[in-house]
């Protein structure tokens, strides 16, 4: 199976950059990024032991689900636009893409809607690429926020992610992720009330570079499914 040697491959280097951290493999949680692919890969990432998988259109992973098992764990990882917050709140298990104190409110009345608890990481914006969005990590939005975030009863903030600028400079995005883990600390400080757990970062190209870094959560998906299908 062409995805088990993939996942082997992505352990493999995992495990070593566990290593050279100096960390544990069980501090680092490992999603496959299955957006723009089909439901029958999934299901054979999943018999390769994967529980953990990322999409990023509604629409998209609302087709998908009906083919795949229950018992996953499937998190929005792309932009979420306020107006689907109802539909991603019912169908992910969390949102990881949490860019706006709008979309924050949103979740958390679709959240109470369905009844159910919903864990949330804050997008943060470290570079200055136009399509990349998130919290500019020094601004008023992102303190108010978590001071909200403190009261929400069914949307549960859990920490903090990004994308890393795209670069031929593997440092570029060495130093965002440490920017990132030194906002976590610190924020962590001023917000003892909001949890802190998460931080997401690193992608196919970056990942061992972010587990070096902190991050206690990467998401693979052209490394583990191969490149992506183009849409029609």
């Amino acid at each position: 199976m062409i995805f088990s040697k993939r996942l082997a491959a992505v352990e493999e280097h995992i495990q070593a950059a566990c290593r050279r951290a100096n960390r544990n493999r069980g501090d680092v949680r490992l999603m496959a990024v299955s957006k723009t692919h089909p439901a029958a890969l999934i299901s054979e990432a999943i018999a390769a032991g994967i529980t953990l998988f990322g999409e990023n259109r509604v629409q998209e992973y609302e087709a998908k689900r009906r083919e795949l098992p229950e018992g996953i764990e499937v998190h929005m990882i792309g932009h979420l636009q306020s107006n689907k917050a109802a539909k991603a709140a019912a169908i992910f298990s969390a949102v990881d893409t949490v860019d706006s104190i709008k979309l924050m409110d949103r979740l958390e009345d679709a959240a109470k809607r369905e009844g159910k608890q919903l864990p949330v990481l804050l997008e943060i914006k470290l570079s200055e690429e136009e399509a990349k969005t998130g919290f500019a990590p020094e601004s008023t939005e992102l303190q108010t926020a978590l001071e909200r975030a403190a009261d929400l009863r069914y949307v549960a903030v859990r920490g903090l992610m990004t994308v890393a600028p795209l670069h031929e400079n593997p440092q570029t995005a060495r130093q965002c992720f440490r920017e990132l883990r030194r906002l976590r600390e610190a924020l962590a400080q001023e917000h003892p009330r909001v949890k802190f757990d998460e931080l997401s970062m690193g992608m196919s190209g970056d990942y061992e570079i972010a587990i070096e870094e902190g991050s206690t959560l990467v998401r693979i998906g052209t490394a583990l499914f191969g490149a992506r299908e183009k849409r029609a």
